[in-house]
Formats: C-alpha cells, sequence, structure tokens
C-alpha cells in the first residue's frame, strides 16, 4: 500500500516516543502511516530531510490569534506558515461574550488546529495597544464565573482551560480576586487555569499559593518586578514551591515578559521551562520575541538540549492542554510535523529589558506537515 507523503533522512527527535535518531516517517490519509527504515518505500510524493530535524507538529501555547476581533490578534495560518506551529493555542483573546465569534470566524475556517483558553472576563481582551491599554480584569462585573461555565461548557472540545490576567496592568488594584473567580469557573468546567501576573498587585506569593497542579503560570521568566528570582540570585521560595506541587511553568515570551538574567538564574537552580511559547501579538511580533522559532533560539543560545526544548514545544504543551496525541508522531496518530534546521551565523537576540546577546545558533524553518500535506515556509 503506497502512504501519501514521507519524510525521508530526517533526524526525527520525538521526546513524547523517546526517539532520536535517523529515520523516514511516512503519511496516509491524515495520519502517521509508518516510521522507520524504507518507511516512504512507494511513496506519492517524498521530501528530503537530509540535515534536517523533524518533530512532531510544534504546538504554540500562548498565542493571540483572534484577528479582526480583537486589537491584539495575529493571523493564525499566517503564522502557521511563518512558523511551522501546527497547533495554536489562543490565551484568552476572547471570553464568554465573543468566543463564539471566534469559533465561527476564525477557528472553523483556519487550516491551522486551533485550541483555546477562555478569558475569565467576559469581554476578553478588549483594549491591548499601543494607544489604548485597559486591563479586561479590573471591572469586577465582567468576571462572572456562571459565564465561563456556560460557554465554556458549549465549547469543550476546543476550549482548554480558563485564562485570567491579574497585576496593575490586567487588573488594576483589585488584587487576586479575579484569579479566585477563574480557579471557581475552572473547577466547574474540570479544567486547569492559565495565570498571568504582571506589576503586582496581587503579588507573587498570593498568585502561585492558589494555583493547582495541573494549572499553568505563563511568563515564568519575566523581569522584574514579580520576576522568579532575586536581585541576588535566588529562586523565591513561593516560585519553588508552587514547582513542586505541580504548577506548570510557561515561557509566554510577548513584549514584556522574558528576561535573559532571570533565565540563566532558573536554568541554574535546574529550573527549566515546561513550556516554551511566543505569546505572539500585534506588538510582539514586532519584537522582542517575534515568534515561537525565535523564543525557541533562546534557549539554544542557553545551551538547553535539543531534546529539552522539542518537548517544551511538543509533548509538554500537548499534555498542559490534556491533547497528548499532538505532541507526538505514532503511527496512527496525527499526521503533523515540523522540519527545522539549525543556523549557524551571527543572530542577535533581545530580551525584554532591551538586553541583546549575539548567537551562534538559532532555528530556522525547512517545512512542515499538517494533516499529511507538505508545505513549505511560508505555505498555509
Amino acid at each position: 500500500m503506497s502512504h501519501d507523503l514521507a519524510i525521508l533522512g530526517g533526524r526525527i527527535i520525538d521526546p513524547a516516543n523517546g526517539r532520536d535518531g535517523f529515520a523516514d516517517i511516512a503519511f496516509k490519509d491524515g495520519k502517521v502511516a509508518a516510521i522507520g527504515a524504507g518507511a516512504g518505500d512507494g511513496a506519492v510524493e517524498t521530501v528530503r530531510a537530509d540535515g534536517l530535524i523533524v518533530t512532531p507538529g510544534l504546538i504554540d501555547l500562548h498565542t493571540h490569534i483572534y484577528w479582526g476581533g480583537t486589537s491584539l490578534g495575529v493571523d493564525p495560518d499566517a503564522y502557521m506558515g511563518q512558523t511551522g506551529c501546527t497547533t495554536l493555542v489562543d490565551a484568552g483573546s476572547a471570553g464568554p461574550a465573543n468566543f463564539h465569534g471566534f469559533r465561527r470566524h476564525i477557528v472553523e475556517p483556519a487550516k491551522s488546529r486551533i485550541l483555546a483558553y477562555i478569558n475569565a472576563s467576559f469581554a476578553g481582551i478588549f483594549a491591548f495597544s499601543p494607544a489604548v491599554m485597559v486591563g479586561e480584569s479590573g471591572d469586577i462585573r465582567l468576571l462572572n464565573p456562571g459565564e465561563v461555565v456556560r460557554v465554556g461548557r458549549e465549547h469543550l472540545d476546543i476550549v482548554v482551560g480558563v485564562k485570567v490576567r491579574v497585576g496593575l496592568v490586567a487588573s488594576g488594584g483589585i488584587g487576586v480576586a479575579p484569579l479566585d473567580i477563574a480557579i471557581e469557573a475552572a473547577e466547574a468546567l474540570g479544567l486547569p487555569v492559565m495565570a498571568h501576573l504582571d506589576h503586582p498587585p496581587p503579588s507573587r506569593l498570593e498568585v502561585l499559593s492558589r494555583l493547582r497542579p495541573g494549572d499553568v503560570l505563563t511568563h515564568c521568566y519575566r523581569p522584574f518586578p514579580a520576576a522568579p528570582t532575586t536581585a541576588d540570585g535566588r529562586v523565591r521560595d513561593e516560585v519553588m514551591a508552587a514547582k513542586a506541587k505541580g504548577v506548570i511553568f510557561d515561557i509566554g515570551h510577548g513584549k514584556g515578559s522574558f528576561s535573559w538574567q532571570v533565565a540563566e538564574t532558573m536554568l541554574a537552580a535546574g529550573l527549566p521551562p515546561d513550556c516554551i511559547s511566543s505569546d505572539v501579538h500585534t506588538m510582539s511580533a514586532l519584537g522582542p520575541a517575534f515568534d515561537q522559532l525565535v523564543t525557541m533560539s533562546k534557549f539554544l543560545h542557553l545551551g538547553q538540549e535539543l531534546s529539552d526544548i522539542v518537548r517544551a514545544v511538543t509533548d509538554a504543551p500537548a499534555r498542559a492542554v490534556g491533547r497528548p496525541e499532538l505532541g507526538a508522531l505514532t503511527v496512527g496518530g496525527p499526521a503533523d510535523a515540523t522540519l527545522l534546521r539549525i543556523q549557524e551565523g551571527a543572530f542577535p537576540l533581545t530580551d525584554a529589558s532591551g538586553v541583546t546577546v549575539e548567537a551562534r545558533r538559532r532555528f530556522g524553518l525547512a517545512g512542515y506537515v499538517r494533516e499529511g500535506v507538505w508545505r513549505r515556509p511560508g505555505e498555509h
């Protein structure tokens, strides 16, 4: 039986299945059909992957892709073509009031696979731009857990959790109340919370002490204030406690949430991120995050093992959203894969504090497979 597509001769790195080695992989009828020597014999279409890394389809756990419906949304399919991220998780762009529109106008017509955290705020992230910045969690009247549960239940096939943004920017001075409301809604839905913290209030301790095992702390390497580390290079006690109890640490780079100094301290303390994500939106897409590949390249520069980086953009985020099959290349599983090359040169990489380093290596996209169809960079 011939296969539809085969990727030949690449180094397959699939941490979920413990695979790291050179092999062929074939796809048929939107599924992985075979992996191993000769797996691609007789395939209708073949792609040579000599010198390339083949991974499960990359997952970006923190994106904002409600294009046209919010001021911060980028086009999901264009972003997939740019990065090879075949699964995009929207981090709360839409709330109960506009989630139906997000589904109808973005999720359903998209060629990329889209999952979403529903925002705890009724209006979602409605005013996020260089000109107008109003935190959606600042008005307690917009935080109705009953509406989050009602709409979340209607869309449980794509809703993977409840997103809440707290901090001086996102929630004004009302403290930790939005997080408590979000957790109440998430418990009713049987789903995790993804929590954003910008400038206090609330404090790190108030947020981290409330998060449950399986909840996600995004912006986990953010700079001062609300950094996980102290000025003298120590990891804060509440951060260690949250990690120990099973809170998932996600990068969520964005415009202001990644620090070289914090990253070096956390990695030296044995606290790598569980998930690497871009927090791409209309402002961060202009820098310093740019996209998922740039964010991944920063961890390559920091010396993380290649397999650990791949795990943080495949298996780990897939498990965080309760879709483990999306983070693996398994026979019978989804036919999504990403082909990467490691480029050598001199590449400036900048953090949220404006500190720039010169990296010698970075990730580049060589192409990707979405539902068994081969696509070159930029295609979708």
